[in-house]
């Protein structure tokens, strides 16, 4: 199981995705825990690291977790997402590790990883995102 932490961030209902370097797939921004961080920590850290904003860690929200089969692993390996919601200052300057920041509905699912499409799916039944 990998664990991974994930910001829900939309803005006029589409969901904010971002493609690492080198992958075929959109994910939520966020990523893996270091050693000894908290949820939010980790999520302030990643975020930070890839879009260069700052989340506000008293708007840190839980949303949701999540669980699907991983992108580019093998057969069996799943991920666990736990998804918060925050505000932020700054404003988005992907990193190097970015390759590429895109805004997306329910029509580009299919350009995403499979946790995503999940999320998204469920962001779509609750009319968050079109």
């Amino acid at each position: 199981m990998i664990d991974a932490i994930a910001w829900i961030y939309i803005h006029e209902q589409k969901l904010l995705c971002v493609r690492t370097q080198g992958k075929d797939a959109f994910y939520l921004p966020g990523g893996k825990r270091e050693p000894g961080e908290s949820d939010e920590q980790t999520l302030m850290r990643e975020v930070s690291e890839e879009l260069n904003v700052q989340l506000k860690p008293e708007t840190i929200t839980w949303f949701q977790t999540y669980e699907a089969d991983a992108h580019g692993h093998g057969v069996g390996t799943q991920v666990r997402m736990p998804c918060y919601r925050a505000a932020f200052d700054g404003t988005f300057q992907p990193s190097a590790e970015i390759a590429e920041m895109a805004w997306f509905g329910s029509r580009e699912r299919d350009r995403c990883a499979p946790v995503n499409r999940i999320v998204m799916d469920d962001l779509v039944s609750k009319g968050m995102i079109v």
